[in-house]
């Protein structure tokens, strides 16, 4: 049952190759991009031949300097650099158009994934660390690609540089390889523990974003209760590790780098050195001495820089780990689609047999409930806070699976019912009735997308909100604010419910629909849900027993049980949890002694 998003403990190669089956755009042009590579790397030797020709052929000639052949091979050198250049260009261009679409593929994958993963699963996650994983962990390896086309270059000028030191002089070219050998072998072992360190970089990276996320989405709780000392040592310990990671990344990239800079030292000492005795020797003219250094500083700058992208790289696959990771996450409700079954149009019956359900790594919240609710019914849920009463309602409108028994609607189980088909004929009206950072009226079309303002309006009518929507100065165009909180907690159920009523659903499920809201604005929600209900099988998760007593069923829930069922003058005619619960609001509300 559990999908929490692990996996991040790939190598880099399998991290590679997971990549390449994700995003396969990643390869798209993958051949011509090293081909022109190689170009540019065969275009970045020309300068040190020429030098070589140029002082050998060209200056220290025997009848004396030729300045017509030193022109025409400065020249020729010219042309080669301009079309070094212009190679280089065309490389870099198709290497970032396909990587960003890859990368964009990666994103796009990612963000549905998280929207297919359940509620439970969803709930075992940090938001802020979530976001961070699809935003910036891709945004990184995107930033490395950005210079991975120099890289490329590099690689191929290494391998190019290489053979053409060996025909100048094999005895340098073996001494400049000896003398990186080493820094090649360490450098495996580098890697791991850079990898290791980036990772742990991308994850307290993602802490802090989540510790930041919280505090500005909870900035109202923390002034209500004077709470910005304690948030804000939240933050400074997240920010901390976060330092700290990054500080112990850092130190081996130091180490990494010093060795390169330790290694390119000797080699060109050693150059020289051994040069002037070859020269001497009469084994290597002044021209080709010279355009050896050349060509040492050409291979020393891709060794060097390959420290460097071995560091940008482990940050890099830190952050694709971390995506993939979200690819990878199996999911635990998953949709059948057009192998299901569409559930017909018209109120819906629901069956739970032997229902059990436990949440990842939680205890159990439902045992074994079995209930059936009638087409066209109205069910009260009822049961005091951790009962099982929410988990009913997630399961029934499939936000997760039981772990046992199974739920179906109108004879169909909910695993077969296509989610499209399912999300059509089932509407949840959640208790935070949560807003998008839009006008009322563009949060109740999501209710059915491609509605327009003249069904918006008609559904207000049917469900009597006309007087509330003629009271909002802007009307439908009245901006909601971030999770709508430009709207009282009532208002924003209104528009959660409209959005819901215009959906025009078979089975409407509300989940303490009247819970946190004004007397006033509670009449008015009850009228509306009256409206809303009529003709349609309904269930509501009930804080206020005033819910229960116009049902025409209630459901008592106790430690993950049904209890009691019946109306509600039959349940309350009785002992039992129902007569407690009642007689405790009764109290709780002023109204005991008054029926």
């Amino acid at each position: 049952m559990s999908s929490r998003i692990t996996g991040e403990q790939r190598s880099a190669t399998a991290t590679l190759r997971r990549a390449f089956e994700v995003s396969p755009g990643l390869r798209e042009g993958l051949l011509a991009v090293a081909f022109l590579a190689l170009l540019a790397a065969a275009g970045r030797v020309v300068v040190p031949i020429a030098v070589q020709i140029t002082l050998d052929e060209g200056l220290t000639a025997d009848e004396g300097p030729r300045t017509g052949f030193v022109l025409t091979t400065v020249g020729v050198c010219a042309v080669a650099v301009l079309a070094t250049a212009w190679v280089t260009y065309r490389m870099n261009y198709r290497l970032y158009r396909s990587t960003e679409a890859g990368l964009a593929t990666l994103r796009v994958k990612a963000f549905r994934r998280v929207h297919d993963l359940s509620a439970s699963a969803l709930g075992a996650e940090r938001r802020g660390d979530l976001v961070a994983r699809v935003t910036a962990d891709v945004d990184q390896f995107s930033t490395f690609l950005q210079f991975g086309g120099m890289f490329l270059v590099s690689l191929c000028q290494l391998g190019v540089g290489s053979v053409v030191m060996f025909v100048y002089s094999w005895q340098l070219a073996l001494m400049v390889w000896v003398l990186f050998i080493p820094l090649a072998l360490v450098l495996p072992a580098l890697q791991r523990r850079l990898s290791r360190a980036y990772g742990r970089v991308r994850a307290r990276g993602g802490d802090m974003l989540a510790a930041t996320g919280e505090a500005v989405v909870g900035a109202a709780v923390i002034h209500a209760y004077n709470a910005g000392d304690l948030i804000g040592r939240r933050i400074d310990t997240a920010v901390e590790e976060h330092r700290r990671a990054q500080s112990r990344a850092q130190r081996l990239v130091a180490v990494t780098l010093s060795s390169g800079e330790v290694a390119a030292a000797l080699a060109i000492g050693g150059v020289v050195s051994l040069g002037v005795l070859l020269g001497v020797g009469g084994q290597l003219t002044a021209g080709e001495l010279v355009a050896f250094l050349f060509l040492v500083t050409l291979f020393i700058g891709p060794a060097q820089m390959s420290t460097e992208v071995l560091n940008e790289l482990q940050n890099a696959l830190a952050g694709w780990r971390r995506a993939l990771a979200v690819v990878d996450t199996p999911i635990d409700v998953a949709d059948p689609g057009p192998a299901g079954t569409a559930l017909e149009r018209g109120p819906v019956e629901v069956r739970f047999e032997d229902v059990g359900y436990a949440y990842p790594d939680g205890p159990q919240a439902l045992h074994e409930v079995s209930v059936h609710i009638e087409p066209r019914s109205r069910v009260a849920v009822v049961g005091e806070t951790g009962s099982g009463k929410s988990t009913f309602a997630k399961l029934l409108i499939r936000l997760a699976d039981p772990t046992s028994g199974r739920v179906a609607l109108g004879g169909v189980p909910l695993t077969d019912v296509p989610f499209a088909s399912l999300r059509e004929r089932v509407v949840m009206v959640p208790q935070d009735g949560f807003l998008f950072d839009t006008t009322i009226g563009e949060n109740i079309v999501y209710g059915r997308p491609g509605a327009t303002a003249d069904d918006v309006e008609r559904a207000l009518h049917e469900l009597g909100l006309e007087d509330w929507l003629a009271g909002l100065a802007r009307g439908l165009d009245t901006p909601v604010g971030q999770r709508g909180e430009a709207l009282s907690a009532g208002e924003r159920q209104l528009v959660a419910l409209a959005r819901a009523y215009l959906a025009d659903p078979d089975l409407l499920v509300l989940d303490e629909a009247t819970s946190a809201v004004d007397p006033a604005t509670e009449q008015r929600l009850q009228r509306a849900l009256e409206s809303a209900m009529r003709g349609r099988t309904a269930v509501s998760v009930a804080h206020r027993l005033s819910t229960a007593e116009a049902a025409d069923r209630v459901l008592v829930f106790d430690g993950g049980r049904i209890v009691q069922q019946g109306s509600h003058d039959e349940l309350i005619a009785q002992p039992g949890r129902y007569a407690k619960l009642y007689e405790a609001w009764m109290t709780a509300t002023g109204t005991a002694g008054t029926r």
